[in-house]
């Protein structure tokens, strides 16, 4: 049961961690260089955070439900990492339903307001000036839940000492979070 909750929870985290870094570095600049106007680029990159968000809510409830249930089969002295490790998942969370549920559907009257194209709208229009506020805010807060996620992926990563000397060595886990027989 021990490692198929470490399992579920790495995969977990992998899934979200690697979403945000692929949609950020691949997705977004490849469809604001590839197709012929912002507008459409807009659409694919509104579209696709909408999927990387929802994946965002199923793989945050499952690390959070794993590392939880880690937590319980472990002794008081390795609680703290567990606990850590849930609190920057739930920030990553709080982060990605802020974006969905606030920021994008927010973009998106402004996008509407402003004649559904917001690049066609004149520079002074009220919806083109808030869109214009709203889109570095969400880069910020979508940056902030990938380093959130690195945060966690670097505390996962503490969990186990790997080799040395060619000798395996216990994990941090064992060592710091002895689980209950």
């Amino acid at each position: 049961m021990v490692v198929f909750l470490r399992v579920l929870r790495l995969l977990a985290i992998v899934v979200w961690v690697g979403g945000l870094v692929f949609f950020a570095f691949v997705v977004a600049p490849v469809a604001f260089s590839v197709l012929p106007s912002t507008h459409e680029a807009g659409t694919v990159v509104r579209a696709t955070l909408g999927v990387l968000n929802e994946m965002g809510y199923f793989c945050g409830l499952v690390f959070l439900l794993a590392t939880s249930l880690l937590w319980l089969r472990c002794e008081k002295r390795g609680h703290w990492r567990f606990a850590a490790q849930c609190l920057l998942a739930a920030l990553m969370l709080a982060a990605t339903v802020y974006v969905q549920a606030s920021i994008v559907p927010a973009m998106e009257r402004d996008r509407i307001a402003a004649g559904g194209d917001v690049d066609a709208a004149p520079k002074d229009n009220p919806a083109r000036l808030d869109f214009e506020r709203l889109h570095p805010l969400s880069e910020k807060v979508e940056g902030s839940a990938l380093f959130l996620g690195l945060a966690v992926v670097v505390l996962m990563g503490f969990e186990s000492e790997g080799l040395a000397h060619g000798q395996r060595e216990r994990t941090a886990t064992a060592k710091e979070c002895p689980l209950r027989r």
